[in-house]
């Protein structure tokens, strides 16, 4: 099963690095989005309680987030270009379960999520956030734990998808939405009230929450403050329902004609 696991993420590596003009477009579409709406937004941008706070600063965490949700729709994508190539035929009539199958794919674009965030961290010392040892673990935890999230519930609606058409359709309607009400382009504070509820409902929410934490505050600090715990629940119990349904969408067998 590890074996399976191994090889089928791996192949997304391979896949990803193959392919130069995916690598451009996964990592400069939220660079530029972070560096125009940074400098546009810069001068306008001061909401209560966080004046001191650049855009470019507060918007950080939120591209870190893009990139994650980038990784996971061309990870998704794969799922629909591989069963039109035949693969993902071959590998379900193989003798491994359906749960290999998906954490394959899941953990593989997890990898690219995490390569190109990982690149992107070392930007925050230009912003003057800095963090010891303890909060760089807390950050890669979030990083893992939102990018299973995003890559599960990618393979999850990708799966029954017959065109890749109709997945950027469903990615547009369902996904951006997601990202856009998290709190990445504007804070929970000052948003009308039916807004607000549906922010605080939106697991990415509390994703975010858990990336952006580490940046100002040490992991004793984190772990007594009862937002930051109860947004790490969520963002877990979000992962693991994703992957569990991700795992019941696979186990079903499509009935021939």
């Amino acid at each position: 099963m590890i074996r399976v696991i191994h090889a089928l993420a791996y192949r997304e590596l391979i896949r990803f690095a193959s392919q130069p003009q995916r690598v451009i477009g996964t990592i400069a579409q939220p660079l530029l989005f972070w560096l125009f709406l940074g400098a546009g937004m810069g001068g306008s941008f001061r909401p209560p309680g966080i004046e001191q706070v650049s855009y470019l600063e507060y918007f950080y965490p939120g591209v870190m987030m893009m990139m994650m949700l980038f990784a996971s729709i061309f990870g998704s994508i794969t799922i629909i270009e591989d069963r039109d190539a035949g693969f993902l035929q071959g590998v379900l009539a193989s003798p491994v379960s359906r749960l290999t199958i998906v954490l394959g794919k899941v953990l593989g674009v997890v990898a690219i999520a995490m390569i190109q965030t990982l690149i992107f961290t070392l930007a925050a010392p230009f912003l003057g956030l800095h963090f010891g040892l303890g909060s760089l673990g807390l950050l890669l935890a979030a990083f893992v734990l939102s990018s299973l999230g995003f890559s599960a519930l990618g393979f999850m609606l990708a799966w029954k998808m017959r065109s890749t058409a109709g997945f950027h359709a469903i990615m547009m309607v369902f996904l951006m939405p997601l990202w856009m009400l998290s709190g990445a382009l504007f804070p929970i504070s000052g948003v009308p009230g039916w807004m607000g509820f549906v922010m605080m409902i939106n697991p990415v929410h509390h994703a975010l929450n858990i990336v952006r934490a580490p940046f100002y505050a040490t992991p004793t600090e984190l772990f007594a403050q009862q937002p930051y715990m109860i947004s790490l629940a969520v963002t877990v119990a979000w992962a693991a329902i994703c992957l569990f349904l991700s795992m019941k969408r696979v186990s079903h067998r499509e009935m021939g004609a």
